[in-house]
This record gives C-alpha cells, sequence and structure tokens, in this order.
C-alpha cells in the first residue's frame, strides 16, 4: 500500500489528482521560492530553475515532516511513501514568470503578454520512501523531470484585465493567469498537456512513478483498483 502526499498548497492541484482517483495527504512546503531562484547561478537553464524549486518543495516536507508522515503512513498500514512537489513558470520573451502576486506586476505582465504566447514549464519532483524497516527514514528512489506546453492568449481588454486581476484569482499563480477558471476566458488555445496547465501533469507524474516502480493505478482509491 502507497501512502501519497502533494507538498502543495495548490486547490487546482490537489483537485486534478482527485479527479484522476487520488485521494493524496497535504503538507504544505516552506520554501522562499524567489531566494532559492536568485541563489542559482545566472546561467542556469530555465527547465533546471522548475525542477529546483519542486525538489525543494518535495524535500522540504519529506525533512520536516517525513517521520510523522512515516508513522501515519505505517498506522495506516501502507510500506511505501511517496511525496511530489511541483512547480511551474511561464517562459515569456526568454524569461521566466512565477507568480505575480501584486495587481501592478500582473497588469503589467498581460498588457505585454497578450495575443501573443508563451511556454509554461511545470516541474515535478518525486520522493519514495521505503517503510517496511523500522530504522530512519531513507529515499530509496526520487527523479525530477519538466514538460512544457504552448499557451495562446487572446487579447482581453483592459476592463476585463481590471476586473479579472481585482477579483485576485491570477495572482498566485505562474505567468498570472488561470486556465480551469475565470481566466479560460482569456486563453485561446493550449499546444500540449491541459493538466500541466493547472498547475500538475498527469502524464509526467506517470513516467516519475513508472521510472520507481511504481503504476499509477496503485494511487487510486481502493475501490476504483477492484
Amino acid at each position: 500500500m502507497i501512502t501519497f502526499v502533494l507538498a502543495s498548497a495548490s486547490p487546482s492541484r490537489l483537485r486534478i489528482l482527485q479527479q484522476a482517483g487520488v485521494d493524496p495527504l497535504i503538507r504544505h512546503p516552506q520554501v522562499d521560492e524567489d531566494a532559492l531562484q536568485a541563489a542559482l547561478p545566472a546561467a542556469t537553464p530555465h527547465v533546471r530553475v522548475v525542477e529546483e524549486l519542486a525538489r525543494a518543495k518535495a524535500e522540504d516536507v519529506l525533512g520536516r515532516e517525513g517521520e510523522s508522515l512515516a508513522a501515519e503512513a505505517r498506522t495506516a498500514g501502507a510500506d511505501t511513501l511517496v511525496v511530489v512537489g511541483c512547480d511551474s513558470m511561464l517562459l515569456v520573451d526568454g524569461r521566466l514568470e512565477g507568480k505575480p502576486h501584486t495587481y501592478e506586476r500582473a497588469m503589467e505582465r498581460w498588457r505585454k503578454m497578450r495575443g501573443r504566447h508563451g511556454v509554461l514549464i511545470t516541474g515535478h519532483a518525486l520522493m519514495v520512501a521505503d517503510l517496511t524497516g523500522d530504522g530512519p527514514l531513507v529515499v530509496s528512489s526520487s527523479g525530477t523531470d519538466t514538460s512544457d506546453t504552448t499557451v495562446h492568449f487572446g487579447a482581453p481588454s483592459d476592463a476585463d484585465l481590471d476586473v479579472y486581476l481585482r477579483t485576485g484569482e491570477p495572482l498566485e499563480c505562474a505567468g498570472a493567469f488561470t486556465i480551469e477558471s475565470l481566466g479560460g476566458w482569456f486563453i485561446d488555445r493550449i499546444d500540449g498537456d491541459p493538466s500541466s496547465v493547472i498547475g500538475l501533469s498527469l502524464p509526467l507524474l506517470r513516467r516519475l512513478l513508472e521510472a520507481a516502480g511504481i503504476h499509477a493505478h496503485q494511487l487510486w482509491r481502493p475501490e476504483l483498483r477492484t
């Protein structure tokens, strides 16, 4: 049996997993993303930046809460603990854009990218621990990878953008946009994996699980596996 932990505070990522048959434990990483990104060498490839952010989130949760998660998992009868960290950033004009945080910054970005396209890079970091022993928690397998999806933005008016941004919906989203809710009005199309644009790529997660010797269905609710 596997206990699966999502190292993310994102409701969208949780919703993707739940709709895909998975009920993860939720733990919020405590990572200063801006400081971590600033500490990386200037020439760090874009995909590596996203991978490192995802890895830092998984490592933070496992480092701070690993033993308590292992105890909870063993009590539930699990013999394996899996933690996944996630990150997404939008690549526009050769520059990675994360969360805007403020109305002003989000408006500035939208005025630059409306009517154009950007590449959303989504990264996942997977860490697996064997719980069959009684010793300290040890990671038996880990991996990181990214996927990219091209997002074609519409050209919303300043009036629409003003109302959209004042809802606060996209201020804590990579690239200052959402696709699954109000922001869907302003996205013309995407080329690639739709789930990655929402924040968690199911195909990417499946590949990382397979590399660790885990089948996707092993994470599904018991009633779906009978």
